[in-house]
């Protein structure tokens, strides 16, 4: 039953707002279901209140004790802060250090302890060792919760080699001043959040190995995830639940997944790569022709391709190269420009100067395609 604490709860906020809205039945009928599913002292708190006395009495419930002190007041906000909500659960002192380390750190790579040259694998295992450690369900030390989404967001840039480039490129420095990364206004580090929640990243390597007992509030950017849970758990209170159903729903991605899987099973990769791959085979160096661009091949690839097939081989090798360059010097332009308007905008001399600085190696080396093709 353990699995089911995650609908008690969303169940339990459903009837919440029920009982706000002067709905008394429908906050009856989930916090019935939210005691089937996982009994806890909240739901049977509100339900023998409700029972006894009426929706008035149920939404006293939730109001703040009056006698209540600060002290105590920031000792439950901290433990909610770090996952659990439940202050009951202890924590270690080596916890507690961690969570600190992770909140001073000011760059990605000090957040997984990894240095700039860290490879893919290296990067994996660093977050699933960090991950496991600061995952709200396990730890429970205050601010458990931030340092796990910060944990999360440091992977998923780092892990996406467009967004590291990106990063690398504009320093891993936080802001010092609190208006660049709240309220209005430009804020350039939102250019390096993770496009899924750190909560997704957990459940792609482990699985849902710890079953949130908190209702996320992660947004996306467009629907935040705890309304999204409310509204489907609603649905599928209306149709009536049960394993089917929960198997109808995930039978699209499990589709999806297999589809996936054989369509790399059944492509074959391309004979060649613009960069060295030794898992692949293809080490040995060659150039084009006609741009003299650099590309990699197997040992057997003079063999099998001759005449009009090399000839069409190096013309996608020339046709990959110029469109990756075209590409890369957009995202030069795109990042000097951002990093130009965020130093107008906060008048910031060391953004400026790092934008002037910026090589702009690929948009040179796009010029010089150019002239090639005109001069051609």
């Amino acid at each position: 039953m353990e699995g089911n604490r995650d609908e008690a709860e969303r169940c339990i906020n459903i009837a919440t707002k029920a009982l706000e809205a002067g709905d008394r039945d429908k906050a009856l009928r989930f916090l019935i279901k939210a005691e089937k599913l996982y009994p806890t002292g909240r739901a049977k708190a509100l339900l023998d209140a409700l029972q006894k006395n009426g929706s008035s009495a149920g939404n006293g419930a939730y109001r703040r004790r009056p006698a209540e002190s600060s002290e105590s007041a920031d000792a439950r906000t901290e433990s909610q802060e770090s996952g659990g909500g439940d202050s009951s659960k202890g924590f270690t002192k080596e916890q507690v250090d961690g969570v600190q380390r992770i909140k001073r750190c000011k760059d990605y790579y000090e957040v997984l302890s990894v240095n700039k040259e860290v490879g893919e694998e290296e990067l994996k295992k660093a977050y699933r060792k960090l991950a496991l450690k600061f995952h709200p369900d396990k730890n429970h030390a205050p601010g458990a919760t931030e340092a796990f989404k910060k944990i999360g967001n440091a992977y998923a840039v780092l892990s996406n080699p467009d967004k590291r480039r990106q990063y690398d490129l504009t320093g891993g420095d936080e802001p010092s001043s609190p208006g660049h990364s709240h309220g209005g206004g430009f804020d350039f580090q939102r250019g390096f959040e993770a496009d899924i929640t750190p909560e997704d990243l957990f459940n792609m390597f482990f699985g849902g190995g710890f079953p949130s007992s908190s209702t996320h509030t992660f947004t996306n950017g467009r629907t935040s995830y705890s309304q999204q849970a409310d509204y489907r758990q609603e649905r599928t209170e209306e149709r009536g639940d049960g394993g089917f159903s929960m198997f109808i729903q995930l039978m699209p991605i499990v589709v999806l997944i297999v589809v996936s899987i054989l369509s790399q099973m059944m492509v074959s990769p391309p004979p060649y790569s613009l960069y060295s791959r030794p898992s692949t085979g293809q080490t040995i160096k060659r150039h084009t022709e006609n741009l003299r661009v650099d590309y990699y091949v197997a040992r057997d690839f003079k063999s099998e391709f001759k005449g009009s097939a090399l000839q069409q081989i190096e013309k996608n090798v020339e046709e990959d190269y110029v469109s990756n360059v075209r590409n890369n010097c957009w995202k030069e332009r795109q990042t000097k420009t951002d990093l130009l308007y965020a130093a107008k905008v906060y008048r910031d001399d060391r953004m400026r100067k790092k934008a002037e600085l910026m090589t702009m190696d690929n948009c040179r080396e796009l010029d010089r395609l150019n002239n090639l093709f005109r001069g051609g």
